[in-house]
């Protein structure tokens, strides 16, 4: 007589079952990239509308979502982290370490920037003229930087994400916490569980970043083609090859010069964060990854959840730098605009102390427009690379992340904080570790 089978003999039965492999987050992100060229060529060369719409409507699903949790995720994260700084020692040197680097390293990036735009010129030879171009609807300026910090109610920002304005309150709600020390436990407890409850929900927006990179890039390929990227081919290249100068050899230079580490173990750690800011254009939306990342590098838990979401909304090489200082010169030649030393100068100053104007959002409109005003160059320029944009953006966004996630570790680094160990074991992917947790362990018989 046949009995059931026990519940040990079950669970290897189960065991035994083939399972699918698991393919990386990587591979994802790679896979989503190669389909979305091949469907955005097809629906390009065979002018398939529904095909065009549907991938639109993906990837800008996808980008809605994101943002869906932008403004809370800011006004939490960045409240939470300035409260933690209090569970680390010497708190004050580190945030001051911090922003010394970040400004450290945008100056070299936009030293960069200027080098390359004065080697290649840019804006010569591109049929483009002054007639191109359009003044944009909101343009940003120094008074409008200085007086938009403080908003003018605790609402509108959130509804018209106003990221600046809600870094400003977060701060200010942060710094009253540590003052009124064991009054405000209940607001933190509070704030570090929806800070929790955010992160988790974005986790769940992160892990579809395969399919949004279908649209995202399909849509691209198919509305912008190469035809528009042959008018912009210096500024393109100057863009992606001024990026890649920053993240593959600035970077690296100072990991191992500075932090004395490996720079390959940074970018095996840190490659998920860049790989979703590639897709995604948003330093804010990849926050939650580059905090991961972050960790695993090494970089206390404590610092790095005060450095990341300060430097997301706040650091950004690519967008405040290297894009603004090619950017000024290539709308000076469309102009004819001579540009002198004084100006240039002042370019770099612009972006050390404007970065924030970006704000962490996709775009950098605000920061070119910051720094043209800043120039007195026209206005009109900007409208001359609204169309080309989501494809710079992408590169800009990416080394944006990149050094969001340096700067903690070259901190750590040299404040001798950074576990070692950690940062040369971060190879694996933490989406596949996050997803390996929640998996449940098998019974025992």
């Amino acid at each position: 007589m046949s009995s059931a089978p026990s519940a040990s003999a079950a669970s290897s039965i189960g065991s035994a079952r083939p399972r699918l492999p698991k393919v990386p987050f990587w591979a994802q992100i790679l896979l989503g990239l190669v389909l979305g060229v091949l469907l955005g060529w097809a629906a390009r060369s065979g002018d398939v509308s529904w095909l065009v719409t549907t991938l639109d409507k993906i990837g800008s699903i996808f980008i809605q979502l994101l943002k869906l949790a932008v403004a809370p995720l800011v006004f939490f994260a960045i409240l939470v982290s300035i409260t933690n700084l209090r569970n680390v020692n010497n708190a004050a040197r580190l945030a001051t370490r911090t922003l010394l680097w970040f400004m450290i390293t945008s100056l070299i990036a936009v030293a960069i920037g200027l080098a390359i735009g004065l080697v290649t010129n840019p804006g010569s030879g591109t049929g483009l003229t002054p007639r191109d171009g359009a003044k944009p609807e909101h343009a940003g300026s120094w008074l409008d930087f200085l007086t938009g910090i403080v908003p003018e109610n605790v609402i509108t920002p959130f509804t018209e994400l106003n990221v600046l304005q809600i870094v400003f309150m977060a701060a200010v709600a942060g710094i009253a916490a540590l003052q009124l020390g064991a009054k405000a436990e209940p607001i933190l407890t509070l704030s570090h569980a929806i800070l929790e409850l955010l992160q988790k929900a974005l986790w769940w927006v992160i892990r579809l970043a395969p399919l949004g990179t279908v649209g995202l890039i399909g849509y691209a390929i198919a509305e912008y083609g190469w035809d528009l990227i042959g008018k912009y081919a210096t500024f393109t290249a100057d863009i992606y090859i001024g990026c890649a100068l920053v993240m593959f050899g600035v970077y690296p230079l100072l990991l191992s010069t500075v932090a004395k580490v490996n720079p390959l173990q940074f970018f095996r750690g840190a490659w998920p964060a860049i790989q979703l800011a590639f897709v995604s254009r948003s330093s804010v939306g990849t926050m939650p990854l580059t905090q991961k990342v972050t960790e695993r590098l090494g970089v206390p838990k404590e610092y790095a959840s005060f450095a990341v979401p300060f430097g997301s909304t706040t650091k950004m090489d690519g967008c405040a730098s290297i894009y603004p200082a090619i950017a000024a010169i290539f709308i000076a030649q469309i102009f004819d605009v001579q540009l002198d030393v004084t100006d240039y100068l002042l370019i770099a100053f612009v972006s050390v102390v404007g970065s924030a104007a970006t704000a962490g959002l996709t775009g950098a409109t605000v920061m070119l427009t910051l720094t043209l005003s800043t120039l007195g160059l026209p206005l009109e320029g900007v409208g001359l690379l609204m169309a080309i944009d989501p494809i710079l953006d992408m590169m800009r966004t990416a080394t944006n992340v990149a050094g969001q996630a340096l700067v903690p570790v070259l901190v750590s680094a040299r404040e001798r904080i950074l576990d070692r160990e950690a940062y040369a074991n971060a190879t694996s992917s933490p989406l596949e570790e996050s997803h390996a947790a929640a998996e449940p362990a098998p019974v025992a018989a």
